[in-house]
């Protein structure tokens, strides 16, 4: 009998999963993605105020990994660097121009894979508009994306709820997805904006606690400024267990490697507070835990052009391995 093909969803927001996918990818697998639709700054911010379309910068991140030997793909990021359109990647228009035409954002979706030839689904969420909402702990309410980004006492106030507003619903295709997948994997991403929103849809942790895959959280490398500040692995775990629920991960990926001085460096004059997500030693001793070298050294460059974020809301200077952690998800999938 021929080998089943397992199918593994990636649930998470652009940058993130978008790595977990190009090292995926690589092998016989059912991958579907579910990205988050919640963007409220950057080009997808920007469009999605202006023409009423859903965020596409996740959308493109994700098109991109999965293509299949495109020569369009290194177009889709072009930013424009003069004019009205400053800022913006061809990408996004492309997306936001199709979606206006097409009327939604899933045909949009289905029309650019089919010219990608891409090697999955690329699933919203949501198909409807809703903005992210934090009530801190001093109960000041911050609403919208970037503006929780860029809360540079978040973490030292603390959360008391993360909430959409308005309420929406779940895509069925996300829910499906969940339902049928052998492999859940919890992409790394800015946790409160591009993770967590993701299991606020109604519908979606209910389906999540319900699967019988296996479920894997990958934790960031590092910390994000204001958001997460002197979050450990631990940190990171039991505040998405305060979402899901407890024992719902079967398993945590996380860091132990280190940059060379000279690339610290210039990481550090991005995001001067960032630092690298601590771990208790303890946790190499456990099973649950996979503890690993995941990080990619070739350092990011930024774009220039790229002056529609703001504030915190910077890129992320470096990523994790994509076949480092395709190796460790694979061999936890068997």
């Amino acid at each position: 009998m021929p080998k089943k093909i397992k199918k593994i969803v990636v649930i998470g927001g652009g940058i993130g999963s978008s790595v977990v996918l190009s090292g995926l990818k690589k092998f016989p697998l059912d991958l579907n993605v579910i990205l988050t639709m919640f963007d409220s700054g950057g080009s997808s911010g920007k469009l999605r105020k202006e023409l009423g379309v859903m965020p596409g910068g996740d959308v493109r991140q994700c098109l991109v990994a999965l293509a299949n030997k495109s020569n369009l793909t290194k177009f889709l990021h072009y930013r424009f660097e003069k004019g009205t359109l400053k800022g913006h990647s061809l990408g996004n228009l492309l997306i936001a121009g199709i979606e206006k035409m097409a009327g939604n954002l899933e045909t949009a979706i289905d029309i650019i894979g089919k010219i990608l030839n891409i090697e999955g689904k690329i699933i919203p969420v949501v198909l409807e508009n809703s903005e992210i909402k934090a009530l801190l702990n001093n109960k000041k309410l911050i609403t919208g994306e970037e503006n929780i980004i860029n809360c540079q006492y978040l973490s030292k106030v603390g959360i008391k709820k993360l909430f959409l507003e308005p309420q929406v619903k779940a895509n069925p295709k996300a829910i499906l997805a969940i339902k049928n997948a052998d492999l859940i994997v919890i992409a790394p991403g800015k946790f409160y904006t591009s993770i967590l929103p993701n299991f606020l849809v109604k519908g979606v942790k209910e389906s999540l606690r319900n699967s019988k895959a296996k479920k894997i959280f990958i934790c960031s490398l590092m910390t994000q400024t204001g958001n997460t500040d002197n979050f450990s692995v631990q940190d990171f775990l039991n505040t998405l267990e305060k979402h899901l629920g407890k024992n719902v991960i079967d398993y945590v990926i996380f860091n132990t490697g280190m940059l060379p001085p000279h690339l610290l460096k210039k990481v550090k004059k991005v995001f001067p507070k960032g630092d690298f997500v601590k771990y208790n030693k303890i946790l190499l001793k456990n099973k649950n835990f996979i503890g690993a070298d995941v990080i990619d050294r070739n350092i990011r460059k930024l774009n220039p052009a790229d002056i529609l974020v703001k504030g915190a809301n910077k890129r992320t200077l470096i990523l994790h391995e994509p076949n480092k952690l395709a190796k460790i998800i694979l061999k936890l999938s068997k």
